[in-house]
């Protein structure tokens, strides 16, 4: 197994009578999910996709990627939520949050329509001037404001730059099969266009064409990807909770939330792991956060919040717990050097790798937090490679779900996300939203 459950700092926080009193709940959930009953079923695709994808939109995903390395500098996807985090963690993970600063034979990617930013658009714009660009633009509707309002930005650019017909080489749409006005403005345009699946959630697509196109474009060989997720399916068909780690982590922290531990801060230990953390905070906070329920989902990146966060997780309120991740074989070495005047006082470490330093840190501050009463789950990840990142994305997805179930929610809905929408639209003026809008704009005035 590439992601291993480690339980051993949980102990005294939950006992094992805690553990086989979920069981059953988790058995159940288990049932539901894979029989495609449960709560939300018309979207379950993700959970059968590591081994039943469409083979020839696959291939055409691998050729377009090709196209676009050999014709763009910097290829630009534009998404938000699930349309990018995916790929961003992923091309993080695997390959380095500096990847754009990288020497390398494939282009640059940067992500755009995941905020209103003016700066950022503009700043983004300016890197571009004088680059071969391609983009690939992610939305199941076309009609999100973020990506809608950047890709009308980048289409004009290309269209500029390339014309009419240059610019169908350069644009890639990830879209729905049929309908949508996305889809049917590429039909008519000419654009290449993929699929974002009817039975598979944004949060759950990373392993769709909606994450594996710019993962395929950084040099990422999604086949190993595509492996690791149906390795760790296959592993997780049991409904025994003593061989099912993705299932024993969702018994986990419905038992400590059970006993007031309603915050989880995923950590990890690596740089490279920031935007991981990112798309597992939308997973389960958009999954299990519904019907005044759900554990509030947070992260850090140690040891560097341990210098601002530190405080607080060791001694502050006692209503968290962590779930660690922790990359056992890194790849890269670096040995610390010798200082002959030993000016910082660490000769003590001369001669030991820079990863023996950071685990130790790592079990220091497990123990040290479970002395502060913070009980943490430890999550041992082989390495880096992509076929141990999609067994931990199928774990997380997995376990999400499964959690999310016991919890008495739906984890596939998000009817809370279009509350801020509605008013956003009505506050800007657009058709059919003038009786929102003029509500709005009174309580805006406080009458």
């Amino acid at each position: 197994m590439s992601v291993k459950l480690n339980e051993k700092f949980l102990n005294g926080f939950v006992s094992s009578h805690e553990v086989e009193y979920l069981k059953p709940f988790a058995k159940v959930a288990h049932d539901l999910l894979i029989s495609g009953k449960g709560p939300g079923n018309d979207f379950h695709g993700w959970v059968k996709l590591p081994v039943d994808y469409d083979k020839e939109e696959f291939a055409r995903i691998k050729v377009a990627a090709e196209k676009i390395k050999k014709n763009a500098n910097i290829l630009v996807v534009i998404g938000i939520g699930g349309s990018y985090l995916g790929a961003r963690a992923a091309i993080e993970f695997v390959k380095s949050p500096l990847y754009n600063n990288l020497k390398k034979d494939t282009p640059d990617i940067y992500f755009a329509g995941n905020n209103i930013s003016t700066t950022a658009l503009t700043e983004l714009l300016s890197i571009c001037e004088g680059k071969d660009i391609a983009v690939n633009v992610i939305s199941k509707s076309g009609t999100t404001t973020e990506p809608a309002v950047a890709f009308r930005v980048f289409k004009s650019l290309l269209v500029e730059k390339y014309g009419e017909e240059g610019a169908k080489d350069r644009i890639f749409v990830t879209t729905d099969k049929a309908r949508g006005t996305l889809k049917k403005f590429s039909d008519e345009a000419g654009y290449e266009t993929f699929v974002v699946p009817d039975d598979v959630g944004g949060r759950y697509s990373v392993l769709t064409a909606v994450g594996l196109l710019p993962i395929a474009c950084a040099g990422i060989d999604i086949d190993a990807l595509m492996q690791g997720a149906a390795d760790a399916m296959q592993a997780f068909k049991t409904d025994d909770a003593d061989k099912n780690d993705a299932i024993r982590y969702a018994i986990l922290r419905n038992a400590l939330l059970r006993k007031g531990k309603n915050t989880e801060i995923l950590v990890g230990y690596e740089p490279y792991m920031l935007m991981l953390n990112e798309w597992w905070k939308q997973l389960y906070g958009e999954s299990e956060g519904k019907d005044g329920k759900g554990i509030f989902p947070c992260s850090v990146i140690f040891s560097t919040d341990l210098h601002s966060l530190g405080q607080y997780v060791q001694d502050g309120q006692r209503n968290l717990f962590e779930t660690v991740i922790s990359i056992k074989n890194p790849g890269a070495k670096f040995v610390i050097p010798d200082d002959p005047a030993n000016v910082d006082g660490l000769n003590f470490i001369s001669g030991k790798e820079l990863d023996y330093v950071n685990k130790t840190a790592m079990t220091a501050t497990l123990i040290a937090h479970n002395d502060g009463g913070v009980p943490n789950i430890l999550l041992e990840v082989e390495d880096r490679s992509a076929y141990s990142l999609g067994y931990l994305i199928y774990f997380f997805e997995f376990a999400c779900a499964i959690s999310g179930y016991i919890l008495g929610v739906n984890p596939f809905d998000q009817p809370g996300v279009e509350a801020y929408k509605k008013n956003m639209f009505a506050l800007l003026g657009k058709p059919g939203y003038e009786d929102m809008k003029a509500a709005l704009e009174e309580r805006i005035s406080g009458k």
